[in-house]
């Protein structure tokens, strides 16, 4: 189906894509989606749970956690009603405003997850190289003002986006290229002169991934420079032994981010379906993996999580 917008009064309607080729697999391809929203709002929430009830807790670098944890609910809960309403309704029309308003929030919650990133390194940055005033720079007070300022930063580098995005026309086939609104996706099907957007929607992405990037690479030389500094090897790998979890969580995050970003620039001739599960991962990987590699890497809260589960005595 294919929907027009050529009257300037009209609100363009978006279609959304599904999974071409895997009609006939919709049911099971529902209940694989379910299960993995499951695993991330289990997985999320019991991160939440066990830091805001243990005070033992109360930490910066837990409260980092929480806010990242906070992120991935809201990334799962931004993507999953179009998802499923495109496998469950075949529910394909999107109104622009809510295209809109998804991507925003996608976009916002992407942004975010990278500045909370960067802000654990900076924990772990001041908690190995600067450990005598680690409680003096990270207090509650400079804990709090860096989330907010995380979301701010997030919040304010995407709220331009879909107020240019309303100011096109879209006169060609508003066909999307996923079961979810994206920025570029959309971008691509304007009639209007849109090179504003384009180049605002590259600048925030290097100013936001790819300084995020950087500064984080930049924190884990400098940790790394101070760890070898060390002269015992085994307090070496206690050290970095305290990275190991927000290292896995980068790389969660950033390959799949560089995966998406080479197949759209060098990948034209691969088939749909491998952009759009591409995409999938992007999104859903974080808020999956993250409280998974938390859980088993994190010893505090591995015990709290053990206990919980009634098993801390037996193990």
């Amino acid at each position: 189906m294919v929907v027009w917008n050529t009257s300037d009064t009209t609100e363009p309607v978006f279609i959304l894509k599904g999974f071409p080729g895997l009609e006939y697999a919709y049911s099971w391809l529902s209940i694989l989606f379910c299960l993995v929203f499951l695993v991330a709002f289990i997985g999320n929430i019991t991160i939440l749970s066990v830091i805001w009830t243990e005070s033992s807790l109360h930490q910066p670098m837990y409260y980092f956690l929480s806010i990242l944890a906070l992120n991935d609910l809201g990334m799962s809960l931004s993507i999953l009603p179009t998802i499923l309403s495109v496998l469950w309704l075949n529910a394909w029309e999107i109104q622009a405003r809510a295209c809109y308003t998804q991507l925003f929030f996608i976009h916002t919650f992407t942004f975010l997850e990278s500045s909370v990133l960067l802000a654990m390194a900076f924990d772990r940055f001041v908690a190995i190289c600067r450990p005598l005033h680690y409680t003096t720079i990270l207090t509650n007070s400079a804990t709090g003002k860096i989330g907010l300022a995380c979301l701010l930063r997030s919040m304010g580098v995407v709220l331009p986006t879909p107020l240019l995005l309303r100011r096109y026309h879209y006169c060609h086939g508003n066909v999307l290229s996923h079961p979810f609104c994206l920025h570029q996706d959309i971008l691509k099907l304007s009639c209007s002169d849109a090179s504003v957007s384009s180049v605002y929607g590259l600048c925030v992405v290097i100013a936001t991934l790819g300084m995020d990037s950087v500064f984080i690479l930049l924190s884990y030389i400098l940790i790394l420079n101070a760890v070898l500094s060390i002269a015992s090897s085994e307090e070496q790998l206690k050290s970095l032994n305290t990275c190991v979890s927000h290292i896995c969580v980068v790389l969660i995050f950033f390959v799949p981010v560089i995966g998406v970003s080479v197949a759209h620039r060098f990948g034209k001739h691969l088939s749909p379906i491998v952009h759009i599960l591409m995409a999938d991962i992007y999104l859903l990987f974080p808020p999956v993996l993250n409280p998974i590699v938390y859980s088993i890497r994190t010893k505090q809260i591995r015990l709290r999580i053990l206990h919980k589960l009634g098993l801390g005595r037996r193990l």
